[in-house]
């Protein structure tokens, strides 16, 4: 199957090339599960974006490069900070409703580690709002395909094939669920907009999807990866025991929630000036060590200074849910603790969302540009993805231009090998892919969680390197399921983030080990590109 462009994903940065795309050729875009369900639809706060008169670019840009802990880079961060207010109008323009005051005014919120108010939001539901809105529009824009429950399995590139010339990207093979058949796509640009990995830990905010099957099929396929040590943990996920991801969003903080004990008193002067309001990293590690000092379950956030009224309006879902789960955030404080919920890290691109592979783009959580560094600001997460999904719109144009006569005409000049199964049998028990999954998941909380030391590492990149062996022997002599396609990358995604912060002896932004607990003054990026 034939397109101009391939973009896998379909949240903010899938959907947002794709549209503008579509204006010089056929796109398809290929989604996991269907085309509603991305790790877009569960953000919860907003989009970080200069739009206040107090405001400034130069404030912005001072709060990003404060959290990411001397490792942003300060060009891409300018970059995408002041591209934001352009983006924003633009999304208004494709539908998304951003919450407005009576007069009509964009009424703006605040969060952990920013200075003024500048999150644009709808409730506490903007990633939805945001996910339906953009859906909508690509759903009626000619020259769109989409093929849903279509999970990628590899790249195809010229290496692969056994070309001597340049290795690039040429396509890839994906897993139709519905038929149980692999489809061979053939383009010269294809666009990774798949989300993080989330579900590598066994406590996270993420969806089910985030299993980081973009920066595995990255990897195998040749392309550099970067700063997978750094894997944010939200400071606060409702601690509840039947329900395990639901987010407690940081805009409550800026509201006027703050964090409280079991004793009732707060605790976070003791770590930063800033109090509830510091960056993630620093009220993740505090609530990890009020945790195991004092031995309770959880730590609570207290909302209780603001109205039942304003609490309903301003986050209805939060409220409602809780209130069905027997908490009334308006008279009692919410249980929450820290769980995995932001990749800072993935596949190394420059300011256009190139990645090292010629014809492979990547844009959103799944790439690591530079903007967050050791530590992701908050909000800052979906103004990336619809600043670089312009970026890479552009540029993909500019440095692979379809021919006058584009199409299949443009595309023949390397055949692609259909999929070959070989003998393989269908799996008879998944019970052991399960247990894997659960395993991996496990380790990773257990050995590489928000403190970590070098022995944990060590423990962790031993059993993963077994995992690893047992999940290759599935997936060569079983026949392929989601499931087992999942797990292949969930471990190799797993390896990625262990091998990192192995290499990373200083404690820095979400990276905190005991074993170095200064920062290194010489610290760069960490970069990897398989052998």
């Amino acid at each position: 199957m034939t397109y101009d462009f391939l973009v896998v994903g379909g949240g903010i940065a899938g959907l947002s090339f794709a549209i503008k795309a579509a204006r010089h050729g056929s796109v398809a875009v290929l989604t996991k599960q269907g085309a509603e369900v991305s790790n877009t639809s569960w953000a919860q706060g907003g989009v970080a974006c200069v739009m206040g008169v107090d405001d400034s670019f130069e404030q912005h840009i001072a709060d990003t490069l404060d959290a990411g802990a001397g490792l942003c880079h300060e060009d891409i961060v300018r970059m995408i900070i002041e591209q934001a207010p352009e983006r924003m109008r633009e999304l208004m323009q494709w539908g998304v409703e951003f919450d407005h005051s009576p007069d009509g005014q964009l009424v703006l919120g605040r969060e952990g580690g920013h200075t003024q108010r500048r999150i644009l939001h709808k409730g506490d539901t903007t990633g939805r709002e945001i996910a339906e809105s953009l859906l909508a529009k690509a759903r009626a824009t000619p020259g769109i395909t989409f093929f849903e429950n279509h999970f990628a399995i590899d790249l195809i590139t010229t290496a692969k094939l056994g070309y001597a010339s340049e290795n690039r990207c040429l396509g890839m093979y994906a897993f139709d669920e519905a038929s149980g058949e692999v489809i061979t796509f053939r383009s010269d640009r294809v666009v990774l907009a798949t989300g993080g990995s989330g579900r590598v830990y066994l406590y996270t905010t993420n969806p089910k999807i985030a299993t980081g099957d973009g920066v595995a099929m990255a990897w195998r396929a040749g392309a550099t990866i970067a700063n997978m040590e750094f894997v944010q943990f939200h400071p606060t996920c409702l601690y509840h025991p039947t329900v395990k991801n639901f987010l407690i969003t940081e805009a409550m903080r800026g509201e006027g929630g703050v964090l409280i004990g079991q004793d009732g008193k707060e605790f976070m002067e003791k770590y930063d000036p800033r109090k509830s309001l510091a960056p993630r990293d620093i009220v993740a590690r505090a609530i990890d060590r009020e945790i195991k000092r004092t031995g309770s379950p959880c730590v609570y956030l207290d909302m209780t200074s603001q109205s039942q009224a304003f609490l309903q309006e301003r986050f209805p879902n939060i409220y409602k849910t809780c209130l069905d789960l027997g908490i009334d955030i308006a008279k009692q404080p919410i249980p929450v603790v820290p769980a995995a919920h932001y990749q800072c890290g993935g596949v190394r691109t420059d300011e256009h969302g190139r990645s090292s592979l010629r014809g492979l783009y990547a844009i959103g959580e799944v790439a690591c540009t530079g903007l967050h560094g050791a530590n992701r600001l908050a909000s800052n997460s979906l103004l990336e993805g619809a600043v670089m999904a312009h970026n890479a719109y552009t540029d993909v144009l500019r440095k692979l231009p379809l021919p006058p006569e584009h199409g299949a005409a443009g595309l023949q000049d390397h055949e692609l090998p259909p999929w070959k199964s070989g003998n393989v049998t269908d799996v008879d028990e998944l019970v052991v892919i399960y247990h894997n999954w659960d395993e991996i998941r496990r380790l990773m909380w257990d050995y590489v969680s928000i403190v970590r030391t070098s022995k944990r590492l060590q423990r962790a990149a031993m059993r993963l390197q077994n995992l690893q062996r047992e999940v290759q022997e599935f997936y060569w002599n079983f026949k392929i399921t989601t499931p087992l396609l999942e797990l292949r990358n969930l471990v190799q995604v797993a390896a990625l983030i262990v091998d990192s912060a192995q290499n990373r002896r200083e404690s820095r932004g979400l990276h905190y080990t005991m074993d170095y607990t200064q920062a290194d003054p010489h610290s760069q990026d960490s970069q990897m590109r398989r052998a």
